[in-house]
């Protein structure tokens, strides 16, 4: 199949295209460059990639959590191409496109269970736990958003946390708050890479599997993953945060 994938939902921009098994990506972190580079880089992969908008057969994108500019954004310019080209859309986790990262850290055959992370701002993070098994992320649990002390590893059978070390931990949700889950989960993992971002040629990959099962969509039925409906803290909100005292 040909693919179109975008993911902007990160301080990351990335586009890719999937055409013949093959991916052609742009990747950069280019934090407020988003809506400048987005659309030239889609002329830019489909013409390396030798495909014609009229040859592809869905456009994929990471649908959050994330930034929430860049997440509408990646939306928005996807619906738009879409729409354009009557073409399905498929939504994919950007957690999810962000677990699959763990591959570069321990390149088992066999199943790695990935805890992916990213910084939520407001002293929260993103988290979704996933199974990586035959080039898929699998959910083990819904997806949420919390503070460090509040985000775990999901329960095994028994009810009992799921001891390691055996996990991977990937995203700048580690880093966050000078490194809280990190250190609190540490005896629990066996890798980890707080610098990981997700990646639109991931995007692509799962979004090809994701459309053989048939869950692409209308673009118009497209809905962002925010996983909390306030946006920004309120300036008591953010003093009381700093110790300080609302005037």
């Amino acid at each position: 199949m040909n693919l179109l994938a975008i993911e902007t939902s990160t301080e990351a921009c990335s586009v890719a295209v999937l055409s013949g098994g093959e991916v052609v990506e742009r990747f950069e972190l280019a934090p407020r460059r988003h809506a400048e580079l987005v659309l030239p880089w889609c002329g830019q992969v489909l013409a390396e990639a030798g495909v014609a908008r009229s040859q592809l057969d869905a456009v994929a994108v990471g649908r959050g959590p994330g930034a929430f500019t860049g997440v509408r954004l990646g939306i928005a310019v996807a619906q738009g191409l879409a729409l354009g080209l009557d073409r399905p859309l498929v939504p994919v986790s950007t957690l999810a496109v962000l677990a699959m990262e763990a591959t570069r850290l321990v390149p088992d055959p066999a199943p790695i269970r990935v805890l992916a992370t990213l910084d939520a701002r407001m002293q929260e993070v993103y988290a979704g736990s996933f199974e990586l098994r035959d080039g898929d992320a699998l959910a083990l649990e819904a997806e949420t958003v919390g503070a460090p002390d509040a985000i775990d590893l999901p329960t095994a059978t028994g009810g009992d946390a799921d001891q390691g070390p055996g996990w991977v931990a990937v995203g700048t949700g580690l880093a966050a708050l000078d490194g809280a889950l990190a250190t609190r989960l540490a005896g629990r993992l066996r890798a980890t890479d707080p610098a990981a971002l997700p990646r639109a040629g991931r995007l692509a990959r799962l979004a090809a599997r994701a459309w053989a099962r048939g869950e692409a969509v209308a673009p118009h039925d497209v809905e962002p993953a925010y996983l909390r409906n306030q946006v920004a803290l309120t300036i008591g909100e953010q003093q009381a945060l700093r110790g300080a005292r609302t005037p």
